[in-house]
């Protein structure tokens, strides 16, 4: 095979469906090493390559390897954790597919299968009753391009379709994957979509992004057995949703990790392993004690970000017999939920000559800084016990007292 170039594909009225097109730009890279950009995914193409230096045989029959009773404990059993937090996902998606030819299939970060929604077989499904058999490895190097095989390889999302499969003999299948994380930020699982003869009749790529989002929240919470759980999004609804945003609050003050819709929403990037633990009032604009302190609360609270947005949150505290009592320490500071606006904040106890001293505010704003300056008063200047007692950042403060200088 030449080395792969790109190249203009020329309007053909002989090849009108996609597949069909489809089927020429893998022929014509395969036999004339021309490069199919803008008919193939990228991910695609790069899965080729990879298969191609591997020395793979694209007209090779793949073989699925065998499985035994002692693999498929030891797969279970390294995967428990993202086992349970998939089960009722992949239950609701087996009544969701049912009427479709769509199997759900879960893999480990490797790329090897830990559970299914597949029951029995169609008559015209071969390749199904093999691929979603707890213990298969569908990895890149063993099947070829396939999408839970790129999407463990890359930990991105992917959608691998018909032609665009690797091995001749997988061409059948039409499949789409998303990628699971844990609380390191390091890939976890793979949840694919797959289809044998037919392709989905729906966005199987949005559809497969929201059940592994599902999953991955399950599965960050049950893994934060030392860490507080925040949730938040713009809407209460939208908190008992895949598009909740979560964050993982550490006993030292700092955030252990955040999901991609967290992240979103505080702008921040993204925490993964090695990554800097950012600091909770700066991300947050709230001590971590106030946060806590939603705990105790029935129902969603406001809260302006630093950002400006405002937001709706709760959280939660592990339940684990084993947390940190630091953890739990956070959950018993006086402050009973953060304050939407420092006026409605109710103002301390001050000394009476403090107060006799000091005029009434004209305006809100006017009220939000004198009840800051009877606050820092009552403190003794102290700043930090001044904003843990009004349930708001140090920056906060500096800021109002800042604006106020001459």
């Amino acid at each position: 095979m030449t080395s792969p170039h790109a190249a203009a594909w020329p309007s053909n009225p002989f090849f009108v469906t996609a597949q069909q097109r489809l089927a020429l730009a893998r022929r014509r890279y395969f036999e004339e090493g021309v490069r199919p950009s803008g008919m193939v995914s990228e991910a695609v193409i790069q899965s080729w390559q990879r298969c191609l230096r591997a020395h793979h045989d694209p007209s090779r029959v793949p073989e699925f390897n065998p499985v035994t009773v002692s693999r498929i404990h030891s797969v279970l059993g390294h995967s428990r954790t993202l086992v349970e937090a998939a089960s009722d996902e992949l239950g609701q998606l087996r009544a969701a597919l049912a009427g479709t030819t769509g199997r759900a299939i879960l893999t480990d970060a490797r790329g090897v299968v830990v559970g299914s929604s597949f029951s029995s077989a169609l008559p015209e499904e071969l390749l199904m009753p093999v691929i979603s058999r707890v213990g298969v490895d569908l990895a890149e190097d063993l099947v070829g391009t396939n999408a839970p095989g790129i999407t463990a390889r890359t930990g991105q999302a992917s959608v691998v379709s018909g032609c665009e499969h690797y091995f001749g003999a997988v061409q059948v299948m039409y499949c789409a994957a998303a990628p699971i994380h844990d609380v390191q930020g390091q890939l976890a699982g793979v949840l694919d979509l797959s289809s044998e003869n037919l392709p989905f009749g729906f966005d199987a790529g949005s559809l497969v992004g929201m059940y592994a989002t599902a999953i991955e929240n399950r599965l960050l919470c049950a893994q934060s057995t030392d860490h507080l759980v925040v949730q938040l999004q713009i809407s209460p609804p939208l908190l008992d949703t895949p598009l909740a945003g979560l964050a993982g609050i550490a006993s030292d003050g700092r955030i252990a990790w955040l999901n991609t819709a967290a992240a979103r929403l505080l702008g921040v990037p993204v925490q993964r392993g090695g990554d800097r633990r950012h600091d909770v009032e700066d991300v947050f604009g709230q001590a971590p004690a106030v946060l806590a302190a939603l705990v105790r609360r029935d129902t969603p609270a406001p809260v302006r970000l630093p950002n400006g947005l405002m937001v709706w949150m709760r959280a939660r505290l592990p339940r684990h017999d084993g947390a940190p009592a630091a953890v739990h320490a956070l959950g018993r500071v006086a402050p009973a939920a953060p304050a939407t606006a420092l006026a409605a904040t109710p103002p301390p106890e001050v000394p009476a000559s403090v107060a006799a001293h000091t005029p009434s505010p004209a305006t809100l704003r006017a009220s939000d800084h004198q009840l800051i300056v009877q606050t820092l008063a009552a403190c003794e200047g102290n700043v930090s016990r001044a904003a843990r007692q009004l349930g708001v950042s140090r920056g906060l403060v500096y800021r109002h007292l800042k604006a106020r200088t001459p």
